[in-house]
């Protein structure tokens, strides 16, 4: 296998991992996974300049996000006429490190990297938007195995938005969703890239990846599938699925969720409840998902609403109460609070709007980007919206006019938070922000 330098900065997305340092952000959307950070002393006020910008370097076009560990942070980058780069940068001065760069020449709608890697030990997992799984070692810079989870599983076309796989940390497992012919969920030896089990095929390709809930005190993989049928028709065919995460054992499913181009993926809402949400009104189901006394699982489903929802990412839980940015293609209902058992508390639609932007919980707070050029520090409040400070961090996309004009600034990576510091990107730049005190 070649190391190739790529001339043109590359980014990455997600990661699950039991063994983190408290100030580590390991994976997509953090420690757990659930974009809640262990961080305190979030500073509650900015000043009118906004927060201090530490450092900022340049970087390719696209949606990948950072993890960080041990001072570190890591980055699927991604130039689509040579292929991805993992780059790694200091944490505190922002000092590029380090390379990785393999060949994957490609470009889809919404071109650019895609997915955040996921960092384990001694070793970095990522995948790209044409399904290419590396394992990195962190120390020799060098692949350890490398896969490919669309064509080792009969995938021929690549789907229409590429691949976006998070990798999750499992024990001694990589699982990503391959949702090829051959293979839906797959698990690999994380050391080796063995593959040591895999699901059949659940359905038509979505774009998301798997997570961990629990239920009756144990831990399932639950992957969500895409609906079939075209605009205009009825979607159908969309389903849930729970899996044994040491066996892929299929042990129970929900085949009530019918959103076409699925990306959040699920939250584990307690009690064996699992919140799924989704853009192109597909909206919210609430599922209570019971294990019986014979060893077989019952799954319910609490209630069904278009009102709340989200497009690219998975709500955050706070005190009882969910907060989403639900704007899409056919909806401007911005930022939005829901109740546990489904009230809607309220919304800013277009006030401001949230366009698929990204967040996190820390410190009883929220950092919200609103997926444009806008950083807010938020109060989250079931009563009313509380912004507390905000800062237009971001600059605009200067990509395709009509693009934007449609679809806006396109800035919805995924942020980190790591030892005070914020992680964020648009379209050309990651900048590393101070958000807490000393």
């Amino acid at each position: 296998m070649k190391k190739c330098k790529l001339s043109i900065p590359l980014l990455v997305l997600f990661v699950c991992n039991t063994n983190f340092y408290a100030q580590d952000w390991p994976q997509y959307l953090g420690p757990n996974r659930n974009s809640t950070s262990p961080q305190t002393d979030i500073l509650r006020s900015w000043p009118e300049s906004g927060p201090e910008v530490l450092w900022s370097v340049d970087v390719g076009i696209g949606f990948g996000g950072t993890v960080v560990k041990d001072g570190k942070v890591y980055l699927l980058d991604r130039d689509d006429k040579v292929g991805d780069m993992l780059r790694c940068f200091d944490l505190s001065s922002g000092k590029e490190l380090w390379d990785f760069g393999y060949a994957a020449p490609g470009s889809v709608s919404f071109p650019g990297s895609r997915s955040v890697p996921t960092v384990d030990g001694n070793y970095v997992y990522s995948c790209g938007p044409y399904g290419d799984l590396y394992c990195i070692d962190i120390n020799s810079h060098e692949p350890v195995w490398n896969k490919n989870v669309w064509a080792d599983f009969g995938g021929d076309e690549i789907p229409r938005w590429a691949i976006s796989q998070c990798p999750i940390v499992y024990g001694d497992l990589l699982i990503v969703a391959s949702q090829a012919p051959e293979a839906g969920v797959v698990a690999y030896e994380k050391l080796t890239g063995k593959v040591i089990w895999h699901t059949p095929a659940l359905g038509p390709v979505g774009y998301v990846s798997p997570e961990i809930v629990k239920v009756s005190g144990e831990e399932h993989v639950v992957m969500i599938t895409a609906a079939g049928g075209g605009r205009g028709s009825v979607a159908t065919g969309g389903k849930v699925v729970g899996m044994e995460p040491l066996t892929g054992k299929i042990l129970w499913e929900y085949a009530n969720w019918n959103c076409r181009i699925p990306v959040p993926g699920a939250i584990d809402a307690g009690e064996g409840r699992v919140l799924i949400i989704g853009g192109y009104e597909a909206g919210a189901a609430m599922l209570k998902v019971e294990k019986t006394a014979e060893g077989s699982y019952n799954v319910s489903e609490l209630y069904k609403t278009v009102e709340f929802g989200a497009h690219t990412k998975p709500a955050i839980l706070h005190d009882g109460y969910f907060y989403a940015q639900y704007s899409t293609n056919e909806r401007r209902d911005g930022l939005v609070c829901m109740s546990m058992d489904g009230e809607i508390k309220w919304k800013t639609k277009r006030s401001p709007v949230f366009m698929r932007g990204s967040m996190i919980l820390a410190d009883g707070l929220i950092l919200a980007s609103d997926g444009e050029q806008t950083l807010y520090l938020i109060e989250p409040d079931p009563s009313e919206f509380k912004p507390l400070a905000s800062s237009e961090l971001l600059v605009a996309n200067p990509g395709d006019e009509q693009m934007v004009e449609r679809f806006g600034n396109q800035n919805w990576a995924p942020m980190a938070l790591a030892d005070g510091k914020l992680l964020i990107r648009d379209q050309s730049r990651l900048m590393c922000v101070k958000v807490a005190n000393d």
